[in-house]
């Protein structure tokens, strides 16, 4: 690998550093936008030479202009790399989307966290993809202008910024500052102040940061370039006059185009009319480019029509592909450039990666949809690592035939569609609440996947109280002295329920021995002079009982059962013991005790 600066890519085959690529995750609301607001704002300021090159999907950032922006931190000479390349959809989404080889495209990432709210459900799910995907990050404690008292310096570095805070605002911002690194040491990851940090192989460095001011952006940039430097410049070693390899960030439609791709390009180089293998919904999709698109200097992103054509890109680098046969061409998925190489070889290689993301189905669960390859497979990790089983797994809005798969679900808690950062088309919908089948759909993870198991356990508990409401309960109860209120036609008494749980309707019986004797039907419970359908554990009630006499079938101070039939009783004990009350499972085990002594495998 050479040491060298990026060459013209009509040189021959030499090593080139390429620009690592960045990208930023962190809970909504805690500033992802802002800071790379502020980044792409501060590099347009310190580069109007014409330096920032606007790309889609990406903002780069040149080692010239993070220089500037840095000043006294970052001496350029001591770097070989040309610079950041940030990715500009901030969040899940666009890692998640980011693909390369198997792994996250990001080089390194930005985990923003607000610093005064610290770890957020998002914040979680950031670092678990962090983690999976083995990316290594830097935390950006953000807003520490909100810490109240705080005294903004517009762009400072960070510590130059808190040693002109007051003692208590500075204390403060340390309380919120080692909380947070605490969060980070609940979920594993060690990490302390980012001027603390001897080795960020091991350690997390934290920046506070403010995107509001820029205080702490030279910090950030800083640490950026010195980790990319020392860790992963011979990863960054590229042959741009090689084929290139990139990933779909998105597929959109462009005036005057067609159906067009947003890519990131991470090796190589791509040319128009180089051919090309994209990968697609049915299978790898082999067509021409036809243009390759870039915004004009200083337009936004993405605006239509605000593009020139240009005739090469070298990774890395953002870049949109006008190409034909692209509608089914899948978010996340793999472009390669085929170059000399054989055309079957390179669309087997697309096979493999795309394989390589294919989710695990089986005969039954749930079907799963979402915006991207790598949304579906973080999706696909977490139903998993839940143990919830998936029928289909596939990118894409849901459709008709999502809703027809899932009605055929053995299971009805099957008969469901998860849906991430998608939409569900009319047809579809209307399907679905036609043939009974619920669709859940979020835009965050861990969300979509607590509303359909919060879902599930609502099912499961509706299923077991009706199960409950119809099956026999144990209850055990004596006649109380002096309490006879009607002796027959039916005998009236007052009793006192000595355990579980006395209900109308059931059968009444008397235990003589290890058998009961059925002496009636309990016909209504009186709790003083109200009708109440069933008594619990120490009620005293008067009750009707059909059938007995009092005097003759049943006495005052005798022990009365609820009649339990044997199959009601195996289900009690096997399946529903844990949503029964204590003094009812201690009912059941008396009656079953009683019951068994004469027949050992009574109600097994």
């Amino acid at each position: 690998m050479a040491d060298s600066q990026p060459t013209d890519t009509d040189d021959e085959s030499e090593a080139t550093l390429r620009t690592p690529i960045v990208a930023v995750l962190g809970h909504v609301d805690h500033g992802k936008t802002s800071l790379l607001d502020e980044i792409r704002g501060s590099a347009v300021t310190e580069g109007e030479s014409g330096a920032i090159t606007q790309h889609i999907g990406a903002t780069a950032v040149p080692l010239d202009v993070i220089s500037e922006i840095a000043g006294e931190l970052v001496d350029p000479t001591d770097f070989d790399l040309p610079g950041l390349l940030f990715i500009d959809t901030p969040g899940h989404h666009s890692f998640s989307t980011l693909r390369s080889r198997g792994g996250a495209l990001a080089d390194i990432a930005i985990l923003v966290v607000d610093v005064n709210d610290g770890f957020q459900p998002q914040t979680l799910e950031a670092v678990d993809i962090l983690a999976r995907t083995q990316t290594p990050f830097i935390v950006a404690a953000n807003k520490i202008d909100t810490v109240p008292g705080w005294n903004p310096n517009d762009h400072a570095p960070t510590q130059q910024t808190i040693d002109a805070q007051t003692d208590r605002v500075e204390r403060d911002l340390n309380e919120n500052l080692y909380e947070l690194i605490g969060d980070l040491s609940d979920n594993d990851f060690s990490a302390d102040m980012y001027w603390r940090v001897q080795d960020f192989q091991n350690n997390i460095g934290v920046v506070p940061v403010s995107a509001e001011t820029g205080e702490g952006i030279p910090d950030l940039l800083t640490v950026m370039m010195g980790l990319s430097q020392r860790y992963m410049k011979e990863e960054m070693a590229v042959d741009v006059n090689g084929p290139a390899a990139g990933t779909v960030l998105e597929v959109t439609d462009t005036q005057g185009f067609g159906t067009t791709v947003d890519a990131i390009i991470y090796d190589g180089t791509i040319r128009a009319d180089d051919e090309i293998v994209v990968g697609g919904v049915e299978g790898p999709i082999v067509t021409e480019v036809r243009a390759l698109l870039r915004p004009r200097p200083l337009e936004e992103i993405r605006t239509e029509g605000q593009f020139e054509q240009v005739d090469a890109v070298a990774a890395a680098d953002g870049i949109k592909i006008a190409a034909p046969d692209l509608d089914d061409a899948m978010a996340g998925a793999p472009i390669r450039v085929v170059g000399d190489r054989d055309v079957d070889d390179v669309i087997e290689e697309v096979q493999a990666e795309l394989a390589d993301i294919a989710v695990q189905t089986g005969e039954e669960g749930v079907v799963v949809k979402a915006d991207t390859l790598g949304s579906l497979e973080a999706l696909a990790s977490t139903l998993e690592a839940e143990e919830i089983p998936i029928v289909r797994a596939e990118v894409g809005d849901i459709a008709p035939r999502d809703v027809r798969v899932a009605e055929t679900a053995n299971e009805v808690k099957h008969r469901t569609i998860l849906g991430f950062g998608v939409e569900t088309l009319d047809d579809a919908s209307d399907l679905a609440e036609q043939e009974g089948v619920r669709i859940f759909d979020h835009d965050v993870i861990y969300r979509l996947v607590e509303e359909y198991e919060e879902y599930v356990e609502e099912r499961e508990r509706a299923q077991q109280d009706q199960v409950l409401d119809n099956i026999t309960r144990p209850a055990r109860f004596q006649i109380l002295d002096d309490h006879t209120f009607r002796q027959s036609d039916p005998a009236v008494v007052g009793v006192e329920i000595l355990g579980g749980s006395l209900r109308r309707n059931s059968n009444v019986a008397k235990f003589e021995g290890s058998e009961p004797e059925r002496v009636g039907l309990m016909k209504s419970i009186q709790d003083e002079g109200e009708d109440v359908d069933e008594a619990r554990t120490g009620e005293r009630v008067a009750v009707s009982i059909d059938g007995p006499t009092v005097g003759r079938q049943i006495r005052e101070g005798d022990t009365l059962w609820t009649e339990i039939p044997e199959k009601h009783a195996k289900i009690l004990e096997q399946e529903l013991t844990g949503d029964i009350p204590a003094d009812e499972v201690e009912t059941l085990n008396m009656y079953l005790e009683k019951r068994r002594n004469r027949d050992p495998f009574w109600g097994k």
